[in-house]
């Protein structure tokens, strides 16, 4: 719907509307849940799911039509360079979506004051966090029990830090090829984990939010940009296949790009995690 108000391809050029399309479809999801599924004494239970399923659905024609805008770019630009600088516009409106889920999704938590649409990414927080005492750390935030053990691991450490954000880039790629956007869902599901580890950390205070964010986003901007990167390259490869363009030699053009794109996805990773692991925690001890 908003897809028809705000052009996507006016977005490159004005990328901070993507914010705003990023708040209205994670409020709009939320409220959808919450009023549909609130009273259903199972689905309340994968509210959580449904949360960021909604908010995919809802994000995909924008996605996949920017998809489809930078894939076109590859068969008019040769230059490896400008073609970078070309899809960093559509990175830049990629982030503003992102940061405007995670506004909507965190202030809808403190303003309903429900953990029930959220009890997957609290759940998914004590297992990164606390994993040693899940059950204590699930009840600490309002869930009655806790269905998953945590295994030991050692999360604050670069190394996992690293592996395990490579693997969630790994499924956005594969995932935006399969399904030409895909990688969203994986973007929609941290943006929700991100707001209501923001919320726990803000200790449900609306005022508290901002400071908050800004925990979250000193290595989380690079985080996300490279799952962006990620989904784009996947995307820009998953059209082109379809477009059976491998039959030319347009193909090559277009798989080199998104080779790039990884290249600088991955070393993205790795800055958030030095990030994440020696900026983050002397900022905010």
């Amino acid at each position: 719907m908003l897809e028809m108000i705000l052009n996507p391809r006016r977005s490159l050029q004005r990328p901070w509307e993507m914010f705003f399309v990023g708040l209205f479809y994670a409020a709009l999801s939320v409220l959808l849940v919450h009023w549909i599924f609130s009273g259903d004494a199972v689905l309340v239970k994968y509210s959580g799911i449904l949360v960021v399923t909604f908010t995919v659905m809802f994000s995909m024609p924008f996605v996949f039509y920017m998809i489809q805008l930078e894939e076109s770019k590859d068969s008019q630009i040769e230059n490896s360079w400008r073609l970078l600088r070309e899809h960093g516009r559509a990175i830049h409106a990629f982030m503003w979506l992102f940061i405007g889920l995670i506004v909507a999704f965190s202030f809808m938590y403190i303003i309903l004051g429900s953990t029930d649409n959220y009890k997957a990414q609290i759940e998914t927080y004590c297992a990164i966090n606390d994993p040693q005492a899940f059950d204590s750390c699930t009840q600490q935030y309002g869930l009655t029990t806790g269905e998953v053990t945590g295994s030991s691991t050692s999360g604050w450490f670069l190394g996992s830090i690293f592996t395990n954000n490579l693997y969630v880039l790994i499924f956005a790629i594969v995932f935006s090829i399969i399904f030409g956007a895909g990688g969203i869902f994986i973007l929609a599901w941290n943006a929700s984990v991100i707001a209501a580890a923001m919320v726990i950390f803000a200790k449900q205070d609306l005022y508290s939010l901002p400071l908050s964010l800004g925990r979250y986003m000193i290595h989380g901007l690079p985080e996300i940009g490279a799952y962006f990167v990620g989904t784009l390259a996947g995307g820009i490869l998953g059209i082109s296949i379809i477009k059976r363009e491998f039959r030319d030699g347009k193909f090559w053009n277009i798989l080199f790009d998104s080779l790039l794109l990884i290249i600088a996805a991955i070393i993205l990773l790795l800055i958030a995690g030095l990030v994440e692991v020696y900026v983050t925690p002397m900022i905010f001890k």
